[in-house]
């Protein structure tokens, strides 16, 4: 580490108010090369996320306050956020085990991927226009990480049983922390399933109107080229072969058995879209555009996963 880097996170005797934190934030963040994708895409909106956050204080904090100063202790905290976030690029969300899904704060730790998906847009659209008028009874988040895919659809829902699957026993623990935080245990429960495994076993496969799903989709790479602040996620939450595409096959062959007649597979493949779009060139994947941002989520009806099933087969 340099004596200019070293002296630069060091040197904030001089700051006394939430200002000053930000601005002195804002500038170190501008000066490192640090990378911003889990939550905020450039440098200012991350210095406002961890400050803010980091204070228990509100997006919308009124700036005529940001005058405000701070304590002793807030101050030696953020500033060993700040220094943890530039020297070892650690993810805000991480720091502050904190992220915000579907404008709901979930508990993250480094056992999941930290929420980003532009799906959280189509859960508090309600599945429009594609569910219709379709009563929704149960929807299934598969590869749910945190829960936070299946905890919004359970608040836009509040009448559907909703099921978490995952392989990983650490990412459930983090989900249970999350159902706990919004008192869902009545509708929303873990289950521990490679994809549809554990529902295989079971008597009757259960039928959900909306199977979601934000699998690992990483191709071969992309895993080789990611930025530091990636290789603090779990590598299972990512890593999908050499295509991005290991899961997101299986995935399209079996969903359909787990769908009502009038249900949508909504899954998400990020950059591995080309790819998807290449080994099904027959399927016409509905890909969804999100007014704030995002892509490579694609949809299908039952009726279509019925039609296309040799494809996928």
């Amino acid at each position: 580490m340099s004596g200019h880097l070293q002296d630069n996170l060091t040197d904030t005797d001089g700051l006394q108010t939430i200002g000053d934190w930000l601005r002195w934030t804002y500038s170190r963040f501008n000066e490192h090369d640090l990378f911003f994708g889990h939550g905020s895409d450039n440098s200012w909106d991350e210095a406002c996320y961890l400050i803010l956050q980091a204070l228990e204080l509100p997006w919308d904090f009124d700036q005529s306050l940001y005058g405000c100063r701070l304590t002793a202790i807030e101050s030696a905290h953020l500033q060993s956020l700040v220094r943890r976030r530039i020297e070892d690029r650690v993810p805000t969300a991480y720091l502050l085990n904190k992220a915000w899904f579907c404008e709901l704060p979930f508990y993250v730790d480094e056992r999941v991927l930290v929420p980003r998906s532009p799906i959280a847009e189509l859960i508090q659209n309600g599945f429009q226009p594609w569910m219709g008028n379709v009563q929704v009874d149960r929807v299934l988040d598969l590869c749910t990480g945190s829960g936070c895919i299946g905890i919004g659809c359970a608040q836009t829902y509040p009448e559907a049983q909703v099921d978490l699957l995952d392989l990983s026993p650490d990412a459930l623990e983090v989900a249970r922390i999350n159902i706990d935080r919004f008192e869902l245990w009545d509708r929303v429960q873990t289950v521990e399933s490679n994809l549809f495994s554990a529902l295989e076993s079971e008597e009757e496969k259960p039928q959900y109107q909306i199977i979601v799903t934000n699998p690992p989709y990483v191709d071969a790479e992309d895993m080789t080229d990611l930025p530091n602040e990636y290789h603090h996620e779990p590598e299972l939450g990512l890593a999908a072969g050499n295509d991005g595409l290991d899961l997101a096959r299986t995935i399209l062959r079996e969903a359909r058995n787990y769908l009502t007649d009038d249900g949508i597979l909504v899954m998400e493949v990020g950059n591995s879209c080309f790819a998807l779009d290449e080994a099904f060139p027959n399927v016409p994947f509905t890909w969804l555009e999100f007014e704030q941002g995002g892509h490579g989520v694609c949809l299908l009806t039952a009726a279509e996963l019925d039609q296309y099933r040799e494809s996928f087969a």
